[in-house]
């Protein structure tokens, strides 16, 4: 006879990028404090592999790539990760196979990022039990849910009508159809396939997704009602995680230093994420703004951020000039820190859910400068659902960059901003406490994954 209760190794399948590890990383750390094994299961990828080898305690295994680079450019990136899914199903299934031989068979379950849906044919073939994991917020699964329904035909269709445009998601008011998530994935016959694979929980008993009751509790609603599996808000991981989580590029320290010199909330934040790239026209606008406004700047340049410039040495003289005056950068920021900071009183972010969910634990309000996607949904909700920040729409300028981090550093609506974000942070916090709603949730799925392997069979 198999004891299966004795089984506490967890693997996690990750998307090798910035935005999906990080959250992974801190789920694991979250379930080794709890006596689980973690093993991470990565794709060939040189520099998600360097940073994840940092995580302690963490054991890690390959997943053999079969996609050509060369191939991966041709195509949408929707297309590309239907590619991947496909070409990766088989590799996979050999490396669990290796697992079990090699650890004596004592995998719990398999923790995978929703868009490793190719996980799933290896848990059923090898009977294991799996959990999908949601980086991102439980409105965007919602609007996944949503396109995956639709025809791409018909939608294209109804949406040149200005009244199915405008017309609002049931349960999900202020969204409305045109605000789903459909630029900068490729064509939308290709995104609506992804989604309807992304939706399909197959054999996966529950799903996990990093965020909390207070933030999405419309949303996390409609999920459980539509969804036939368990659904688990663990936010916000990053703080009850020891650590933040591997980064791809280097942390330069030394803004902490820069910031200890500065005011109580005095200083913009801008960080524009790991992916996302500027024209240097907007970037000329948005640096006019900012030493126009007379509030002190610490600016994330990341290499190839800005197109046509290869990092900090080859920005333009003026910008150089008006940083030396006023402002500080840097490659690559320790966020979760910076926004920590007593000196930092707002963030100018493009969006993306792991920055919005550290600036709201922090209440640091926001503007919102989103390049596509899911940023300008989650934008949408900084604005107009919590009321924490303003987005920018349209081309940048250096007259509403001004105007804008006045309104959030300077004027009464931007103290408004800060006293909603703080609150936020509150109730955030109240969720991770013992008997808060994320406490709960973590307890019932640690619960769930024990039970998955309490039974014996021959």
């Amino acid at each position: 006879m198999e004891n299966r209760a004795e089984k506490r190794r967890i693997v996690l399948v990750p998307v090798t990028a910035q935005g999906h590890v990080t959250p992974m990383m801190q789920l694991g750390e979250a379930l080794q404090l709890k006596g689980f094994s973690i093993t991470v299961a990565q794709r060939q990828f040189k520099q998600i592999s360097s940073s994840l080898q940092h995580v302690p305690g963490f054991d890690f295994v390959t997943i053999l790539e079969s996609l050509p680079q060369s191939e991966s450019k041709k195509v949408g990136p929707a297309e590309i990760l239907m590619k991947l899914n496909k070409t990766s199903e088989a590799s996979f299934k050999e490396c669990i196979s290796q697992l079990l031989l090699q650890q004596g068979n004592d995998i719990a379950c398999i923790i995978y990022d929703k868009l490793m849906y190719f996980c799933e044919a290896a848990a059923k073939e090898f009977n294991l039990p799996s959990v999908i994991f949601s980086s991102s917020s439980a409105t965007i699964q919602v609007c996944y849910s949503v396109l995956s329904k639709l025809n791409a035909e018909k939608f294209l269709t109804d949406m040149k009508d200005p009244e199915m445009q405008d017309k609002v998601l049931e349960g999900l008011h202020p969204l409305r159809y045109r605000d789903l998530p459909t630029s900068g994935f490729g064509p939308l016959e290709t995104l609506l396939e992804m989604c309807r694979e992304v939706v399909n929980t197959r054999t996966a008993s529950a799903i996990i997704i990093n965020t909390a009751n207070c933030l999405e509790s419309s949303s996390l609603s409609r999920l459980q009602q539509e969804l036939e599996i368990s659904v688990y808000p663990l936010d916000p991981l990053h703080i009850t995680a020891s650590l933040p989580g591997p980064s791809l590029l280097q942390e330069d320290m030394s803004c902490v230093g820069w910031l200890n010199k500065q005011k109580p909330r005095s200083v913009i934040y801008i960080s524009l994420g790991s992916k996302a790239h500027m024209e240097t026209k907007e970037l000329l606008e948005m640096a006019w703004g900012l030493a126009n406004s007379n509030q002190p700047f610490l600016w994330v340049f990341r290499p190839g951020s800005i197109l046509g410039s290869n990092g900090i040495e080859s920005l333009p003289e003026e910008i150089s000039k008006m940083v030396s005056e006023r402002g500080y950068i840097v490659k690559w920021a320790p966020q979760i820190e910076v926004l920590g900071h007593p000196a930092v009183g707002g963030f100018w972010s493009h969006c993306g859910w792991n920055s919005i969910l550290e600036s709201i634990s922090e209440g640091v309000p926001m503007i919102c400068r989103p390049f596509q996607g899911e940023q300008k949904l989650n934008a949408m909700y900084v604005e107009s659902v919590w009321r924490i920040g303003i987005q920018v729409g349209g081309e940048v300028e250096r007259g509403g960059v001004e105007r804008d981090v006045k309104r959030l550093m300077m004027d009464e609506e931007g103290a408004d901003m800060r006293e909603r974000a703080l609150d936020l942070k509150e109730k955030l916090k109240a969720s991770v406490r013992s008997g808060g709603s994320s406490y709960n949730a973590s307890t019932s799925c640690i619960i769930r994954i024990i039970r998955m392997n309490t039974h014996t069979k021959c």
